[in-house]
């Protein structure tokens, strides 16, 4: 009798682990950002395996420590999808021939990202003209600059910007001379406007709705991997928009600060708790606006690559079927209906 209950129990565990082996891989590569920390507590809180289990996928948030190399790697195959701004998706999955869609929509900048100089008081970006402006270069912050030169008329041809990596300029900033500028992120930016003599004179809050941040998947994606991830998603937001479950706290120790640090910072991230109001700005025509400005700011410096005879090169299509761009070469997509899902419980 032992050995038949023997046998029956390894049968049935033969069983579960085939089942388990069998689910669908739904891979979502993240990496550390004030909007993107929820991925985190998603794994390690088990919210990805109870979502994974209820749409028999295999969900799985991994962190990769590189922000771009996590691009890249979801960009080569290694990841179904991938934590990323939306200017990154259309630059390099989107360019380089990968079908990419934007599933969930989970913030916008609106103040962690800023241009500081140094030197006296009430200075703005026309005291900008014929400086040096250390920034990383073809990143959203030689975005965010480029829009705040608009705002005065001015280009880059007035002033000279110089390739700076994240890992550096915080040391910058902290040694700065009067008359030098900077364009960086958070947490960066939030210690280094701090530093004596430092000001901001534009942050992502005067362009808000500009700077996005997503999760993007392969537009062939398995339905059940785009429902798992968007549900799990918005349970983090439940989570943190209620306070419970000490989501808030937890997100704070895996940014590696303080819960003060990660507080400020989320006072400058446009969050969209409500999966109706992301919903509801993938159909907005300011999303469209925005694209616009990213795709020929791309263009303009050389992202799309050799190949590319305008701005149009790539077709950025939206909730409601129009396109920026090539219709026939649609690689970036604005999908509204899994958020809709969600906001109207059907996940």
């Amino acid at each position: 009798m032992k050995k038949l209950i023997l046998t029956a129990a390894v049968s049935a565990l033969a069983l579960s682990s085939g089942a388990a082996s069998a689910a669908e891989r739904c891979s979502i590569a993240w990496s550390h950002y004030t909007g993107w920390e929820p991925a985190g507590y998603i794994e390690d809180k088990g919210i990805a395996k109870k979502w994974g289990e209820k749409y028999g996928v295999d969900l799985k948030f991994t962190l990769i420590g590189d922000y771009i190399e996590s691009v890249n790697q979801y960009t080569a195959g290694a990841f179904d999808g991938v934590t990323v701004t939306n200017m990154d998706a259309l630059t390099i999955p989107s360019v380089g021939g990968v079908d990419t869609t934007a599933l969930v929509v989970g913030d916008f900048s609106n103040g962690n990202d800023g241009i500081l100089l140094k030197g006296k008081e009430d200075v703005g970006i026309k005291d900008l003209q014929g400086t040096e402006v250390k920034l990383v270069e073809l990143s959203v912050s030689h975005y965010l600059l480029a829009r705040a030169l608009e705002t005065e008329g001015m280009s880059e041809r007035d002033l000279k910007v110089v390739n700076a990596s994240d890992a550096d300029l915080g040391g910058l900033i902290g040694t700065a001379s009067d008359g030098d500028a900077f364009v960086t992120w958070n947490p960066i930016l939030q210690t280094g406007r701090n530093a004596p003599g430092i000001n901001m004179i534009f942050d992502s809050s005067n362009i808000p709705g500009e700077i996005v941040d997503t999760i993007m998947v392969r537009t062939d994606a398995a339905d059940n991997c785009k429902k798992a991830v968007t549900g799990a998603w918005y349970e983090a937001m439940s989570n943190m928009a209620s306070g419970s479950d000490g989501a808030v706290e937890f997100m704070a120790d895996l940014a590696g600060g303080t819960l003060a640090e990660f507080k400020a910072q989320l006072d400058t991230t446009r969050m969209f708790y409500q999966a109706g109001e992301a919903a509801a700005f993938s159909r907005s025509d300011d999303l469209k606006k925005t694209m616009d400005y990213v795709r020929r700011f791309s263009f303009d410096h050389g992202l799309f690559g050799d190949g590319a005879g305008s701005p149009d090169f790539v077709g950025i299509e939206f909730p409601d079927g129009a396109v920026l761009g090539n219709k026939g070469n649609v690689k970036l997509r604005f999908d509204d209906s899994y958020m809709q899902m969600a906001a109207d419980g059907k996940l």
